[in-house]
């Protein structure tokens, strides 16, 4: 049995920990319930969008990672990435944070 918690259980926990810290959470896009992949983009007041999410580290330990930023002077292209990525994986869930500290966040997320 794997020790991974289903994901609408992780994505519930996340979007709790947001509002409970004062911030605001939304699903973006729903994935499979079970196991699909999550993936976090948090930003502070609607901007600097950071995208997080698990990648396997030298140890085979899957941990939250930053992968993507948004450039300021092209929103959209992060954007596209994320459609990109939806439309590669449709199991993807997306979560979008919005919080005053985006890092103190991203560092509590759920191992």
């Amino acid at each position: 049995m794997s020790g991974r918690l289903p994901a609408h259980v992780e994505v519930g926990a996340i979007l709790r920990m947001a509002e409970a810290g004062g911030g605001m959470a939304t699903v973006l896009a729903k994935g499979e319930r079970d196991a699909g992949t999550v993936l976090v983009v948090i930003m502070r007041r609607g901007e600097n969008a950071r995208l997080h999410e698990r990648m396997p580290g030298l140890d085979f330990e899957r941990r939250w990672t930053l992968t993507r930023t948004q450039d300021a002077q092209d929103k959209q292209a992060f954007a596209d990435y994320l459609e990109r990525r939806r439309r590669q994986d449709p199991d993807t869930w997306i979560v979008e944070i919005d919080v005053d500290d985006p890092e103190k966040f991203a560092a509590l997320l759920p191992q």
